[in-house]
């Protein structure tokens, strides 16, 4: 695809799918640690000392620095996720065009991933950075610069899980805050509502609106608490601020995916038991083996009409923030009955600690 196919009326910024997500946190090794752990290899270093790791079509940057915007950053979320990029059809006109839609430029991002130097870098949620990058593809690599590591292409295919791209990752927002969020990502990029969710569980509830971007590519979930005391009020307290709650990658086999995951020692969500004794009656045709799923604690949703879905949530990763492993069968929703288990999940596991209390 051309930028100038990638850029028309209904994309007026040319967004093309996400680049990267950045971290940063108090031990940037044990991060990295992790994430070769999920299948992922050290491919590049920068000038910087950031360091990227690949894994199909996906993209993770630990930045290492202990200044600038990334260690001000850690110092002030703890491990967390510092910036994202998403790619366009022209960073410069991207970013014109964003400013003059009312997105303010990330003056301040020296000791972000791509250097003080890097001109295309907007104010994202929570004082992260929001970099615009159209050197991918035909156009190079924008790693190119970068110290490139011997043999990492070889040793890429050997440590696979088998996650080839980021299908969508999700903001938490303070209370009254969802709608200024939606309103900028539709806005500056032309963003629409794809889904609006309104989750209760036994104590709490949250709002969601799930966003995406006019290629299709980059979702955006926007999650807002009903109350003081729900998992995303907790996620607020414990990270500091708004911020990425958690990262969704695909795969095209989610039992290898997960089982391989689980041997290498990552810990995922637990889903309570009636939730698999009443899937062949709420999906009756979905010809999934059930017992595997329960085995590992896989959740299913969708419809005839739709297809199916397939997705679980690991513990939490860095801080707070954890990641999604999806499968997609036809359906491009997000699983509402899905987002319900998990919220059911969280908030279990939030009694038990003595987060929230309930009547007996």
């Amino acid at each position: 695809m051309t930028p100038a196919q990638r850029l028309d009326a209904d994309n007026p910024l040319g967004v093309d799918g996400f680049e990267f997500v950045e971290f940063t946190g108090p031990e940037p090794g044990a991060m990295i640690e992790r994430l070769e752990l999920m299948g992922f290899t050290q491919t590049h270093v920068s000038p910087d000392q950031v360091v990227r790791l690949k894994q199909g079509d996906i993209t993770l940057l630990v930045n290492r620095a202990p200044k600038g915007q990334a260690g001000e950053f850690a110092r002030e979320h703890g491990p967390s996720a510092n910036g994202m990029a998403f790619r366009v059809a022209d960073a410069k006109a991207a970013f014109e065009g964003a400013v003059a839609r009312g997105a303010r430029p990330a003056e301040a991002h020296q000791g972000g991933a791509l250097g003080a130097d890097y001109p295309y870098v907007l104010q994202g949620i929570g004082g992260s950075l929001l970099y615009l990058i159209d050197k991918y593809g035909e156009a190079g690599s924008l790693y190119d610069g970068w110290d490139e590591i011997e043999g990492w292409e070889e040793a890429e295919r050997k440590n696979s899980v088998g996650l080839y791209c980021l299908d969508h990752l999700t903001h938490n927002v303070r209370r009254g805050q969802m709608r200024n969020w939606s309103g900028f990502y539709g806005s500056v990029f032309n963003f629409q509502e794809q889904k609006y969710f309104d989750i209760k569980g036994k104590a709490t509830g949250l709002f969601s609106q799930a966003m995406i971007a006019p290629d299709k590519a980059i979702r955006i979930p926007l999650n807002e608490s009903q109350d003081e005391n729900s998992q995303i009020e907790e996620f607020l307290r414990r990270y500091n601020g708004e911020g990425i709650q958690h990262i969704a990658l695909a795969t095209d086999d989610i039992f290898e995916t997960v089982e391989e995951m689980k041997r290498r020692g990552i810990a995922f969500q637990d889903t309570i038991e009636t939730y698999f004794e009443l899937i062949d009656k709420r999906l009756p045709n979905h010809g999934e083996d059930v017992e595997r799923m329960r085995k590992n604690r896989i959740l299913i949703d969708g419809s005839d009409e739709d297809g199916i879905l397939l997705q679980i949530f690991t513990q939490d990763t860095f801080g707070p923030i954890f990641f999604e492993i999806i499968q997609r069968k036809g359906n491009q929703a997000f699983g509402e009955g899905n987002f319900q288990a998990l919220f059911d999940s969280i908030e279990l596991d939030q009694i038990r600690r003595g987060v929230i209390k309930v009547d007996a």
